[in-house]
């Protein structure tokens, strides 16, 4: 009776180690780790407004090219009082900014009145000509700094959007290891619970037959509700991480999706996770820092505080300033146009001291040195933070290998301790403590493997990569 009951046994347990989940394909569907950061990647509210970067930029950039539009302006002021016009006073102006502060102007007047200045009194006047800048705002101006500035924020835009794409990835990629580690360890704790199940009932078919004491069946039964409340507890705790996946799980409609019961993670994520960060060729050898988003988007930075720097510098010259306009009496005849009818107005001013915009400069130097300093710092900082992950995951993998070795020696000791027990050599005991000694190598392993998940996102959060559409 005790061989055929100790073949029996030794069948159910071969049965059980072989198994590689309790769910039937049919009843689950699984989602892996490229499936799910494809879905953040589309739909996620907070990708989405790393898109709305750009587009401020964008609009940046169209206001200040606003400062370039033509401009039409007409004035019409006019006053009669007790029959009398004290003036008549009739202005349309039409200008055309360019580049380098040089303004293209055409201009007609038509002023008359009794009361009217005499060098303000115009008959049908038409002018076309230019205003400059020859110092202050010739080679740099409010207008110049302002294109230059917006054309490199959309630029700088683009990076940090990219960095914040990235760091939503992150966050939802450990999420998901989270969930993936709670369901291993609820998949753990569900195996052990039907191996204790069996257990008991083989404990208490051997006291009936008189092969065991009465005590063996309580202590098996104590184990029993032991495992059902670790069971339980991993349940609830799968169930939480569940929750906290949903979070991240977006329509297009910007309508949260609940992550139903029969969707599991991809327990072979392993063999996936480098193709999906796409880090499966990465090397920190090879690793050029130059091309990192967030040290290009600091040059960027620098680039546009350069362009202050040098706004500021230009404020220091002198302003000169010249108008000078052709005259002529007739729109059609622009032969009239000449030297011999002109007007022409040249203004010059400068601070004695130069402090404001002295201490502007000052201040734009020491902007400029701040951003510098910290590319700097960050250049040294990301490369070492690379190599560090890069040494950490080779620590891993080292001791995913050992842990592998520890649960195998530890299952074999089980399998060994369950055969003496039920052929009288050994003690329940016994049993249970082989049993938690592998239980807690086999949370040891998820958990391995857990940190080693985590130092992937993190490598590829620190590199900053960008996952396949």
């Amino acid at each position: 009776m005790k061989k055929l009951f100790l073949l029996f046994f030794i069948f159910k347990i071969t049965t059980y180690y072989s198994q590689s989940s309790p769910l039937q394909e049919s009843l689950v569907a699984t989602m892996s780790l490229s499936e799910y950061l494809g879905y953040v990647k589309r739909f996620h509210p907070i990708v989405k407004q790393a898109n709305l970067v750009i587009n401020d930029s964008e609009a940046k950039l169209l206001k200040a090219r606003g400062a370039f539009d033509p401009e039409i302006k007409v004035n019409f002021n006019e006053k009669r009082f007790e029959q009398r016009d004290y003036y008549d006073k009739r202005n349309a102006t039409f200008k055309i900014p360019t580049w380098y502060g040089i303004e293209l102007k055409a201009n007609f007047e038509n002023n008359s009145g009794v009361f009217l200045n005499p060098a303000a009194t115009v008959d049908n006047l038409y002018s076309a000509g230019v205003s400059l800048s020859l110092l202050k705002g010739l080679l740099m101006n409010d207008r110049m700094a302002a294109i230059k500035q917006a054309r490199l924020f959309i630029n700088q835009a683009k990076e940090d959007q990219q960095i914040l794409v990235n760091n939503i990835l992150y966050k939802a990629s450990v999420t998901y290891f989270t969930w993936l580690k709670a369901y291993n360890e609820k998949q753990v704790y569900t195996s052990f619970v039907k191996n204790a199940t069996f257990r008991l009932k083989a404990t208490k078919r051997a006291f009936s037959e008189g092969d065991k004491p009465a005590i063996d069946t309580l202590e098996a039964s104590i184990f029993y509700k032991s495992r059902l409340l670790d069971l339980e507890k991993a349940r609830i705790k799968y169930v939480k991480t569940s929750l906290e996946l949903s979070n991240f799980l977006w329509l297009a409609d910007n309508t949260p999706v609940e992550l139903q019961r029969n969707i599991i993670p991809d327990i072979s994520t392993l063999q996936t996770v480098d193709n999906t960060f796409n880090i499966a060729l990465f090397n920190n050898q090879n690793f050029d820092i130059n091309k990192h988003p967030k040290i290009k988007s600091l040059r960027f930075k620098i680039e546009r505080l350069d362009v202050e720097r040098r706004l500021k510098f230009n404020r220091l010259l002198p302003k000169l300033d010249v108008d000078y306009n052709f005259l002529s009496p007739n729109e059609n005849q622009f032969s009239n146009f000449n030297t011999e009818n002109y007007k022409a107005v040249v203004k010059f001013s400068l601070p004695i001291f130069l402090r404001k915009a002295r201490g502007d400069l000052r201040l734009a130097k020491v902007k400029l040195n701040e951003i510098q300093f910290e590319n700097e710092a960050f250049i040294v900082s990301i490369t070492n933070k690379i190599d560090a992950i890069q040494q950490e995951l080779d620590s891993y993998t080292i001791q995913s290998n050992l842990t592998k070795d520890i649960v195998i020696d530890y299952e074999a000791l089980l399998k060994a301790e369950e055969r003496k027990f039920f052929l009288g050599a050994s003690s329940l005991f016994l049993v249970n403590y082989r049993e938690v000694k592998l239980i807690e190598s086999r949370l040891k392993a998820i958990d391995l493997e857990n940190r080693f998940f985590n130092s992937k996102a993190s490598l590829f959060k620190a590199a900053v990569i960008q996952i396949a559409e």
